[in-house]
C-alpha cells in the first residue's frame, strides 16, 4: 500500500502529518504537484512534478494508483475516479469519500460550480482549523494501522 498526495493544494500542515505518518509506518508517500515540491529526506518520501495543465497531476494520480493504495485529495472528481480502481481517498478534513457519498459530493460540487459561476456564491471552503488537523491525523491513523 502507497499514499499518494495531490500536493499542489494540500496544506503544508496535512503535508507534515503525512511526513510523520510515513515514517512511522514505513510506508511509501508520494507527492505529485505541478511545482517544485520540498520534501524531508526519506527514502520513503518523494515528490513527483508533472507539467503545468488541467487534472496533469490528478491523471499522473489515477494512472499510478493501484487498488489498497491511499490517496489524500480535496477534489471530489480525483476522488472518485481512484474509487473505481478500488484504492481509497481522503480528504484534508479527516473524511474518507466512499461509494456511497461519492454521487452526493460530485453534485453538491457541480451545483456549487453553477452557483460561483452566476456570482450567487464565492469563495471556498474555511480553512483547516485545529480540529480538522485532528480528525485527519486520527483518520489516517485509524487506516493505516488497518492496512498493515
Amino acid at each position: 500500500m502507497k499514499i499518494w498526495v495531490d500536493a499542489d493544494a494540500c496544506p503544508n500542515v496535512i503535508k507534515d502529518i503525512l511526513f510523520k505518518a510515513a515514517q512511522r509506518t514505513s510506508t511509501e508517500l508520494t507527492l505529485v504537484a505541478n511545482q517544485y515540491l520540498r520534501t524531508p529526506p526519506s527514502p520513503l518520501i518523494k515528490a513527483v512534478q508533472v507539467p503545468s495543465g488541467f487534472d496533469v497531476a490528478d491523471n499522473h494520480i489515477v494512472q499510478e494508483c493501484e487498488a489498497g493504495d491511499l490517496v489524500i485529495t480535496a477534489d471530489i472528481p480525483l476522488a472518485a475516479e481512484v474509487l473505481q480502481k478500488k484504492a481509497h481517498a481522503l480528504n484534508p478534513r479527516g473524511e474518507f469519500y466512499d461509494q456511497e457519498n461519492i454521487r452526493h459530493r460530485l453534485a453538491m460540487r457541480n451545483f456549487m460550480e453553477e452557483m460561483r459561476s452566476t456570482g450567487q456564491v464565492s469563495g471556498g471552503p474555511p480553512p483547516l482549523g485545529n480540529r480538522e488537523k485532528m480528525d485527519f491525523a486520527n483518520a489516517l491513523d485509524r487506516f493505516l494501522a488497518s492496512h498493515e
